[in-house]
């Protein structure tokens, strides 16, 4: 069975990349790990934890979502909700409850969902964002639980994954034929590192 290591990125898209990067590295304090781009087209992750990004791409015309609050039922197509990002203790969360105020975002109370406590706020470009606590004590990857009143019959299976269901791989990809096409991003290791000039002042 593949090992996951967490969500490698989240990539969103942006009208306005300054705005982006004020919010997301100089009010929430991740950094800006890599930027590439060229006229008319930028793409930019920001670090949220050493397995984790969040990157965004710029292109011009986007505007910000209209703000619909988090978990609010939709009709029609639709394929996000809201992004939820761990913090390690409860201090953290009210810092960040803090920041987000004094910068002049609008965030919630604190609410309680047994196993974590969560902030919502949206970013500047209407992105609903949920900041999560978890409860000690109430690990759902240690011990899942489900108490739907109304549970799917393939959840009742159990919360691990059910052999059978798919057909086997039947024919791998040999060896030779592992190859990794160039595509966007080599720039980042092949061009001049702004960041690296910076440093040279």
């Amino acid at each position: 069975m593949t090992k996951f290591t967490g969500i490698n990125h989240l990539a969103m898209a942006t009208g306005d990349m300054e705005k982006t990067i004020r919010f997301w590295r100089d009010l929430l304090g991740m950094r800006l790990v890599a930027g590439l781009g060229r006229p008319g087209l930028r793409h930019y992750f920001f670090e949220i934890s050493e397995n984790d990004c969040i990157a965004f791409f710029e292109w011009d015309g986007v505007e910000p979502v209209e703000k619909k609050d988090h978990g609010y039922p939709v009709r029609g197509p639709y394929v996000f909700d809201h992004v939820s990002i761990g913090v390690e203790t409860e201090k953290e969360l009210y810092d960040l409850k803090d920041k987000l105020e004094a910068a002049g975002f609008p965030v919630t109370d604190a609410m309680d969902h047994g196993f974590i406590h969560s902030i919502y706020a949206f970013d500047p470009n209407g992105i609903p964002i949920e900041f999560s606590w978890p409860v000690p004590g109430r690990d759902i990857r240690k011990t899942p639980v489900l108490v739907d009143r109304g549970p799917s019959e393939t959840a009742l299976e159990g919360p691990d994954p059910q052999p059978g269901q798919w057909p086997e791989v039947s024919k791998p990809t040999p060896q030779d034929w592992r190859v990794a096409f160039a595509g966007a991003g080599m720039d980042l290791f092949e061009k001049p590192n702004h960041f690296e000039k910076k440093g040279e002042n």
